[in-house]
């Protein structure tokens, strides 16, 4: 489910992609309709559109420089070999046990920009199940040990509309990347 069905690109994402190396491999989770993906595309980047609704994954059938994959990335094998991608986008999605895959698929500075709901939103609306709400300061804990953090933001947003939300950009020093599921 994607809360957000807008189409434009968030601004977080737009202040952030140029930091993922040009011409690079981004993967685009949960990606809904594709709004990050044809961005991205249109930037000269290879993109992996992934979502498991295939009829939203239809609208970027046959975009340049976009390749789709319908995949239940919650329940099923993760499909795709760590270190693979030069950037990861994720927006309105949430789900716990797969942040330590996600920071793997980061190649050696690569860029993850994350940016979902947290706690305080079920004030305002959907979602508001705390299942899928980040609680404080939970996206910079799970990713500070393994990534450096580039910015962190948290709170309300007006934008699109009413939320709360929090933000990260982060990238993948090899340093301290490592292998354990965080």
């Amino acid at each position: 489910m994607h809360p957000d069905t807008s189409t434009s690109p968030s601004p977080w994402v737009l202040r952030f992609v140029r930091l993922v190396p040009a011409g690079g491999k981004v993967l685009d989770v949960a990606c809904g309709t594709g709004r990050h993906s044809r961005l991205l595309a249109s930037m000269g980047y290879r993109v992996e559109a992934v979502d498991r609704d295939s009829q939203a994954l239809a609208a970027l059938d046959g975009e340049p420089g976009i390749s789709i994959r319908t995949a239940d990335l919650e329940n099923k094998e993760w499909p795709y070999e760590p270190a693979s991608f030069d950037g990861v986008i994720v927006t309105n999605y949430l789900h716990r046990p797969r942040f330590g895959i996600l920071i793997d698929a980061l190649k050696s500075g690569g860029v993850l920009i994350y940016e979902t709901f947290m706690a305080g939103n079920e004030t305002l609306g959907k979602p508001s199940n705390p299942d899928f709400l980040l609680r404080k300061d939970e996206l910079f804990e799970r990713v500070r040990p393994r990534l450096t953090v580039v910015a962190f933001e948290q709170g309300r947003v007006e934008e699109p509309k009413p939320a709360f939300t929090q933000r990260i950009c982060a990238v993948a020093d090899q340093t301290i990347m490592r292998s354990d599921h965080a």
